[in-house]
């Protein structure tokens, strides 16, 4: 691409730095991170000059311009109508194509677009693409819609030939290969360029994109697409890779990967100019479910009647029915990162639960009983110790511990993006010597709580005991009875649900301990045929082996204490003839 001016479009003002003023001074309603984005175009405006940078109003005009003058929208009651760029959208594109870097290319390489479903992602990044193919000056552009697989990839493709369709200056000037409805290729034959798919299950090799866009980055399995796009950038002066997305469920991804670099890049934490993050949000303290106004900042174009108050209000209330719905409304509509689709636990229940301030002695000499969820080598080892109401504090307790070992703990942290150093310093992890978890250290702690409380038995998965019941004849330690207790549907569903009956009315109360509520976070229930329930490990976004052994602790109760308890009602009414 040569390094000409553009022609000048119609667009007479700087919308982008318009629209980061707004946001700065409150104007306009956003979250965290896209305040911090608009901050930090406002202070690379009056910086970014040291670093060679330059703000080319009148690139960022001509490629506003082109959206508004060339292209039209598709579907529903926006068919065939020009395409109006919002000021969110308007921000996107002149940050995208008016930022020039020090060698005189355009500054950014990468953007992340995170936003609430039916905010216009879709319609921007099409016209992003057809923007390369045509208006960019780039010969041989090759712009691509890709994904990880081929149907993923049309998708966007689909809507990007829609937009074609509806504008009468491209329909005439982009040519179309495939049978209406099944195009797979636009071809501008004016710089010898094309726009089409590619997906990861091609095996195509060698794309050398001008333009690529990704979309829903959250469900990218892996980062292949992302890379295999990248790569083919290094023969281009001013490529692009352009991803957008709804929220995920799971940080651990390539999503969560580009989700938490945005937010570190726009915050100032890291510094990357080639690189440009807008991503939506609510701040820590906006509850969704309670206030409408944190709604503008997960879904810019609200105020533009996009996607609407109606429907998002009849999601809210969908959610607020069928709690099964409550983790997808949040993460679709309102950009929060649920740890999974359907949680066991919802955060409300659990926040409810909590009690930071409670008087651990009131904890001596109450009945409980323990659940033990043993790791085979370096995952994480939970004991839950549950204590039955007592009249002085009427409900039941749940008190965790944890263990991992020592070794190799800091890249453990950073490959689970989970902070165990802090939960070690701060006294809510133990670690054990070496690389794998020493059962001995786990055993003599069983031993103290033993000693120290009235524990009446310990719940085991019978599959990663043999070890630990070696470990207490050797020690000699003595220890209440332990007791299997199976982790298929028929032993665990009764505990689950009594477990989630005593959360839910306020019967069960924990202490707030970080490990134990990001294992709650975690959990995600499995259902048999008969609705019988248990937590399920595989499909479970993170550690939830401290919800495992309350659940089994949950059991024993069930069984150790309450038989007992029934046992003894039933003799002190006895009447003896």
């Amino acid at each position: 691409m040569s390094k000409r001016k553009p022609p000048q479009s119609t667009v007479s003002d700087d919308r982008a730095t318009a629209y980061a003023h707004a946001v700065a001074a409150g104007d306009i309603i956003a979250g965290p991170q896209v305040r911090n984005a608009c901050a930090r175009h406002l202070r690379d405006l009056e910086e970014g000059h040291e670093r060679g940078l330059t703000w080319s109003l009148e690139h960022a005009q001509h490629a506003i311009g082109f959206f508004e003058e060339v292209l039209r929208l598709n579907g529903g009651r926006f068919e065939g109508e020009p395409f109006k760029v919002l000021p969110w959208q308007a921000f996107i594109i002149g940050s995208l194509f008016g930022w020039m870097g020090p060698d005189g290319w355009r500054r950014f390489r990468v953007a992340y677009v995170e936003t609430g479903k039916g905010s216009g992602k879709s319609p921007l990044a099409g016209g992003v693409g057809l923007y390369g193919l045509v208006a960019d000056g780039e010969s041989r552009a090759e712009v691509y819609a890709a994904a990880t697989k081929k149907e993923q990839a049309q998708i966007l493709f689909r809507d990007a030939v829609a937009m074609v369709d509806q504008s009468p200056l491209l329909a005439t000037r982009i040519a179309k290969s495939g049978a209406a409805g099944k195009e797979y290729n636009l071809a501008f034959h004016r710089t010898s360029s094309f726009f089409r798919t590619v997906a990861a299950d091609d095996g195509q090799s060698g794309p050398r994109p001008h333009i690529a866009l990704l979309d829903e980055i959250h469900e990218h399995k892996t980062a292949m697409v992302v890379e295999m796009m990248r790569a083919g950038t290094k023969s281009r002066d001013q490529a692009i890779i352009f991803m957008i997305t709804n929220s995920g469920t799971d940080k651990l991804t390539v999503c969560g990967d580009y989700h938490d670099y945005a937010d570190k890049v726009a915050s100032g934490m890291l510094e990357d100019d080639a690189f440009f993050g807008f991503v939506c949000g609510l701040d820590e303290t906006d509850d969704p479910f309670e206030d409408e106004q944190c709604w503008y900042k997960a879904n810019p174009s609200l105020a533009y009647g996009i996607p609407g108050l109606k429907y998002l209000r009849e999601q809210v209330t969908q959610a607020r029915g069928m709690p099964s719905k409550e983790a997808t409304v949040r993460r679709l509509n309102f950009c929060q990162w649920v740890q999974a689709d359907n949680p066991a636990i919802s955060r409300d229940a659990w926040l409810a639960a909590e009690d930071k301030c409670f008087d651990e002695s009131l904890l001596d000499g109450r009945r409980c009983v323990a659940g033990l969820d043993l790791s085979s080598t370096q995952d994480l080892t939970a004991l839950v110790l549950m204590f039955e109401p007592s009249e002085a504090d009427p409900v039941w307790r749940m008190v965790p511990w944890f263990w991992l070992p020592d070794d190799g703990l800091q890249r453990k942290a950073e490959q689970d993006r989970v902070p165990y150093l802090v939960w070690r310093d701060n006294g809510h992890l133990e670690t054990t010597p070496g690389r794998a978890i020493n059962k001995r250290f786990v055993l003599h702690r069983l031993s103290e709580l033993a000693a120290r409380f009235d524990l009446q038995a310990i719940g085991y998965d019978r599959w990663r005991i043999e070890d630990l019941q070696s470990l207490i004849a050797e020690e000699g330690v003595t220890l209440p009875p332990l007791k299997p207790v199976g982790q298929g549907f028929k032993d665990m569903a009764p505990g689950v649900d009594e477990f989630e009956r005593r959360l839910i009315n306020l019967e069960l109360r924990h202490n707030s301990h970080p490990v134990l509520t990001w294992c709650a976070a975690n959990a995600v229930y499995q259902e048999d045929p008969a609705g019988n329930r248990k937590i399920n490990k595989a499909k479970s976004t993170g550690r939830v082996d401290g919800i495992v052994g309350a659940v089994m602790a949950t059991v024993l109760t069930l069984t150790e204490l309450e038989g007992e308890e029934n046992l003894d009602d039933f003799l002190d009414n006895m009447v003896i003839a």
